[in-house]
Parts: C-alpha cells; structure tokens; sequence
C-alpha cells in the first residue's frame, strides 16, 4: 500500500486551477486529488494517494471534453497514464480496455509522473487560444468598419 499523502502535488494541483482559470463555468462535481477512505481501501496503490493524479470533470458542454482531453494529454511529458470511458492509456502500453470497477465515464483520471510532481507548467495549451467564430469576426469587422479613423490610420499629405 502506498502512503497516503496530505497534499497533492503541485501539478495535479494545477491541473484543476488551470481548467478552472480557462472554463470558469464547468462542472466540478466529479474532480478530485486525495482519495477518501472508501478509494483507500478499494486501490490501495492509487496515484491520488500519493497526491500524483487528479480526475477532471467531463463537461463538453462548457469547454472540458474530456475524450479530447485524453488524445490531447498523451503527448504531455508529465503523464504517467490517463483513464476516462472505459480506456487507459500509458505510453508503454498504449490505449486498452480499463478493467477496473470505475470506468471513468463522469471524468477523466490524470496519473502525474512523480520526477514531474513540480511542473505546474501550461496543461491546456491548445484551450489558451482563442476561438474566432465567423459571425464573432463579422462582428469585429463590423464594428471595425465603423469607426472613425484614427489619425494614424489616415495618411498625412507627406505621405499622399
């Protein structure tokens, strides 16, 4: 059995202030770090209680799809393995059925390499960007086309 941990790590921790910090209106019923006492004593060797893996809320409506997530996140350096709907994914054994009893179908499990505990580097790089949506640019340009020209924009009779 594994030690129980008082604190999870810093980048488990940041895996949900991160989520958080993009998509302030999702779900967090199902997000987790430290196991309760009833984890404990069905996996006893789970990463959550050595504070190395955080479970995320599935909640595609407001911007954490977590089958997105779980492509996306097998290219991060950090995981160690990751579980959501009825898969796991490690980098030795690639993606495969999960067998265990919780099939991960209300959030996705993060497994945190334990030399990567610190990194609390970008988790969601590819959430960061910013979306243009057609009718958003129309808006823009719109709004744009409106406006004054600013003395800058207007060139002067040297320029002419």
């Amino acid at each position: 059995m594994k030690p129980v941990a008082k604190r999870a790590t810093p980048a488990a921790i940041a895996v949900l202030r991160q989520a958080t910090a993009l998509v302030p209106k999702r779900k967090k019923a199902s997000d987790g770090l430290l196991p309760s006492k009833a984890h404990i004593a069905q996996n006893p060797n789970s990463d959550h209680n050595t504070g190395h893996a955080v479970d995320l809320t599935h909640d595609p409506h407001n911007g954490i799809d977590c089958s997105e997530l779980f492509q996306k996140l097998q290219a991060d350096k950090r995981v160690s393995y990751l579980i959501f709907n009825g898969l796991i994914w490690s980098k030795q054994r690639g993606t495969h059925e999960y067998t265990g009893p919780n099939k991960h179908v209300k959030h996705l499990h993060i497994s945190i390499k334990e030399d990567c505990a610190k990194d609390t580097s970008p988790w969601f790089p590819w959430l960061e960007k910013p979306k243009a949506s057609v009718a958003g640019m129309a808006r823009y340009l719109a709004d744009k086309a409106k406006r004054k020209p600013r003395k800058k924009d207007v060139p002067s009779h040297k320029e002419a």
